[in-house]
């Protein structure tokens, strides 16, 4: 009789458990839906759309996105990324980014049952309720308005609404993150200069938020003290938790919450895991010789990366940083600088290694189950995963 009670009780701990597992799975599941889905950086359009691939169609093993997967991962809201590098110069960037801009206005047509172009928060909130992608865009770098306020101007008019003040490469008006912790900056004046106030004072008459990823120290105070908006930051993560130029230190957390803005969280692992690039390094040196060759025939060195990491799939798998760094990141800035100024950013498509699990953009349900795990609540993580941007948005727009 004894024995029969034990096992009694035993099957009903079984039935428990497994029942409070669903009750989870569904709970956030269920959040995950219902909340509106930001992510402000994604760079399908440059890495996969310029070169003939079609987000309409399944691209599994090819990217990091398609439309399907927005979907799948319940993605409200897209910003895609207009970009390109530093050898676009004067006479071709502006050029090219018109030509990323006609490209996604194309897609959009072609899926006008799918997605719809979106400038501001009311075109926003319709798409949103429609069961739409909200189509965003967002101009990574400033080099692409060739040092003419007049194409700020038309880039806005396009359906722009944020512009990165740099990317790696420094423009004549702002300097970057790479250049500025480098031994020698290539523009030779670090921070804005007066044109590049004037870029800032612009952007906030237009209704554009101005971008701080990728600036320098310099150039981020100088913004800050600059702009009359909260501004955003599409996608960084935390220094103190990862040490690399791209990441933003305390203080430089701390003012964009005094400032009212947010930081929305980059997944490249390079910017999550301490270790990731000592042991990328590592992994190039075995392949040097497809590295050397690849330089030879022009790519840059993402490109190499990227490359490297397609031809050595099992190597590239191990580097790929731990899934719980990514919400380490969001906790350390929201501790810091409050719930209400941090998003996500994940730069998918355009990294070359996101943390593991995280395969694609079908995978964001992970992130609510996590956070909820962590112990926010329901209302925080509407705030990270899309109130917080939305506020800045709104906040940045004409009224």
């Amino acid at each position: 009789m004894k024995n029969l009670l034990l096992r009694r009780l035993a099957l009903c701990c079984v039935v428990l458990l497994f029942s409070e597992s669903a009750l989870n799975a569904q709970a956030y599941k269920k959040l995950h839906e219902k909340a509106v889905l930001v992510d402000t950086h994604n760079d399908v359009l440059s890495s996969a759309t310029m070169r003939g691939l079609d987000i309409s169609q399944d691209l599994r093993g090819k990217t990091h996105s398609d439309l399907a997967r927005f979907k799948e991962g319940g993605v409200d809201v897209q910003v895609f990324s207009i970009f390109c590098d530093e050898r676009f110069g004067k006479d071709t960037a502006f050029k090219f980014a018109n030509i990323e801009i006609d490209s996604l206005y194309a897609i959009t047509a072609r899926n006008a049952d799918k997605m719809a172009m979106v400038f501001t928060p009311k075109q926003l909130d319709w798409a949103v309720k429609q069961h739409k992608l909200a189509a965003m865009i967002g101009v990574e770098g400033g080099h692409m308005i060739a040092g003419d306020i007049a194409n700020l101007d038309s880039l806005y008019k396009r359906g722009a609404r944020y512009l990165t003040l740099t990317w790696n490469n420094s423009t004549e008006w702002a300097s970057s993150a790479k250049d500025e912790s480098g031994d020698s900056v290539r523009n030779p004046h670090k921070g804005l200069n007066d044109f590049g106030k004037q870029v800032v004072q612009r952007m906030n008459q237009l209704g554009m938020m101005v971008d701080l990823s990728h600036v320098g120290e310099q150039t981020f105070w100088d913004a800050i003290h600059t702009t009359t908006k909260p501004v955003l930051v599409s996608h960084s993560c935390a220094y103190a938790l990862c040490p690399v130029f791209r990441n933003l230190k305390d203080e430089q957390i701390k003012a964009v919450g005094a400032n009212g803005g947010v930081i929305q969280v980059n997944f490249y692992s390079g910017f999550l895991d301490s270790t990731y690039f000592r042991r990328q390094k590592e992994f190039i040196a075995r392949h040097q010789q497809d590295a050397d060759a690849l330089k030879q025939n022009g790519k840059a060195e993402y490109e190499i990366q990227e490359e490297l990491y397609r031809k050595y799939p099992a190597e590239a798998e191990q580097l790929r940083a731990p899934f719980n760094l990514l919400i380490d990141h969001i906790d350390y800035i929201a501790k810091l600088a409050g719930v209400e100024h941090v998003g996500l950013g994940s730069d998918f498509d355009g990294i070359e290694a996101p943390p593991q699990q995280l395969n694609g953009v079908e995978d964001y349900p992970l992130v609510t189950k996590a956070l909820l795990e962590r112990g926010y609540t329901k209302k925080d993580i509407r705030k990270i995963l899309g109130g917080n941007f939305i506020r800045v948005f709104k906040a940045n727009s004409k009224k």
